[in-house]
């Protein structure tokens, strides 16, 4: 497995971080990995290069705008950023490294990215993987966030975030929370255009345990894709399935891509 670190310019002055695992994989689609709202590339820990191997297939991991070493981010946030990242930027970054049919790989805000991004790229995407996507702010969501904000000083989560953002690292967390905490943005969520325009096959992931999510973001997003849509709830897990239960969610997206994808597209594997 080769790992090539690049920063690709996008235009209007961005220039993203982003992390490249390739093998020989003969024109297969590959796995695109959007992180979390606090995360960057090594936040992923092991699992890109783990599900790289155990499908043969290219990876790409990448920071948006504000994280890690990419370029900062406008701020405050607009309403729209999160169909933003997935709309523009995203397609931009393919589009820069020449990269034609994806699978998405989301988690959390990152989720919630994949399924605007999902829409937009139309049948670039041969497949969908969320982790804890949510497409609106319900009470636990809300109650995570303001949890987070008195962790953030008394448990050190500051200190270890610094060692992922370095001096930015305040500016993101409140970006963060001021945002999901905007009743205006919390009004102005709906992702319902996007969901229906999803066409590819789609696997929703959400631990049973997610203290940011309630079932119902799982269902509700299932029922807005459609019948190529199923739901996941993994028992014994909280907001972070692939760091909690790595190895159950290898095996899941594994057999989601052999199932859903290999056996059914001509033009996988």
């Amino acid at each position: 497995m080769n790992v090539t670190d690049l920063a690709v310019p996008l235009g209007d002055g961005v220039r993203v971080q982003a992390q490249r695992l390739s093998q020989e994989n003969n024109g297969r689609p590959v796995l695109v990995f959007l992180h979390e709202s606090l995360g960057n590339v090594a936040l992923w820990k092991q699992f890109p290069l783990r599900l790289a191997e155990a499908t043969g297939l290219d990876a790409l991991v990448y920071e948006r705008r504000g994280y890690g070493t990419s370029s900062d981010e406008p701020l405050p946030r607009p309403y729209d950023y999160l169909e933003q990242e997935g709309r523009v930027w995203l397609p931009r970054l393919l589009d820069a490294l020449e990269i034609d049919e994806v699978i998405l790989v989301g988690h959390s805000d990152g989720g919630s990215i994949a399924l605007v991004a999902a829409a937009v790229l139309g049948n670039r995407v041969k497949g969908l993987i969320t982790m804890a996507a949510h497409t609106w702010a319900d009470h636990l969501t809300l109650a995570g966030i303001r949890d987070m904000r008195r962790r953030y000083t008394e448990e050190g989560i500051r200190e270890k975030l610094m060692r992922y953002h370095g001096g930015r690292t305040d500016a993101l967390f409140h970006a963060w929370q001021d945002i999901w905490l905007d009743e205006g943005f919390q009004r102005s969520l709906n992702f319902a255009s996007w969901l229906d325009a999803i066409q590819c096959p789609a696997m929703i992931i959400q631990g049973e345990d997610d203290e940011y999510g309630v079932p119902e973001q799982v269902t509700r997003i299932v029922e807005g894709i459609g019948t190529q849509a199923r739901p996941v709830f993994m028992s014994e897990t909280g907001h972070s399935p692939h760091l909690q239960q790595p190895d159950r969610v290898l095996l899941l997206i594994c057999d989601f891509l052999r199932v859903e994808i290999d056996q059914k597209s001509a033009n996988f594997g």
